[in-house]
């Protein structure tokens, strides 16, 4: 932010960027939840009304086939690729699972936000500080797949 040049305060106008900018991240945050809220709830209402998962490894009518760790089998979708064949077929594992990657990647939305933030403010000092950040997020991705 640029500051006023005879007090070295930020003036009203910049406060009140900032401001906006502060609140439209707030508003993009809840609604990102709200949304991932919805879609879990929905993947769970098609999972009372199909009465099955999907998945052949997760049954409802058996409790220890939901909580039981296969490995090698995922009892349900872990990638992108997966989720989105899982959600063509329209199993609610799948939606559940579309949810939870809304809600995950609402941090990585709300850097990315920050960046453009700090480019139409022109303050390169944060753009590259954000944007390593937001490199470092992603890489994380990455490289926690690739480590499987």
């Amino acid at each position: 932010m640029m500051a006023n040049v005879r007090n070295g305060a930020p003036s009203a106008q910049e406060d009140r960027t900032v401001f906006s900018v502060e609140l439209f991240i707030s508003h993009l945050l809840r609604w990102g939840v709200i949304l991932s809220l919805l879609i879990v709830g929905i993947g769970v209402l098609a999972l009372i009304a199909s009465g099955h998962t999907g998945y052949d490894q997760a049954r409802l009518d058996d409790l220890g086939s939901l909580i039981r760790y296969h490995p090698g089998q995922a009892d349900f979708p872990t990638t992108v690729p997966e989720v989105t064949k899982g959600l063509a077929r329209g199993e609610p594992y799948a939606i559940i699972s579309l949810g939870i990657l809304v809600l995950i990647a609402l941090p990585v939305v709300r850097v990315g936000v920050s960046i453009l933030v700090f480019v139409v403010e022109r303050d390169w000092v944060y753009v590259l500080i954000t944007a390593f950040v937001l490199s470092m997020l992603l890489l994380s991705f990455f490289l926690g797949k690739a480590g499987e």
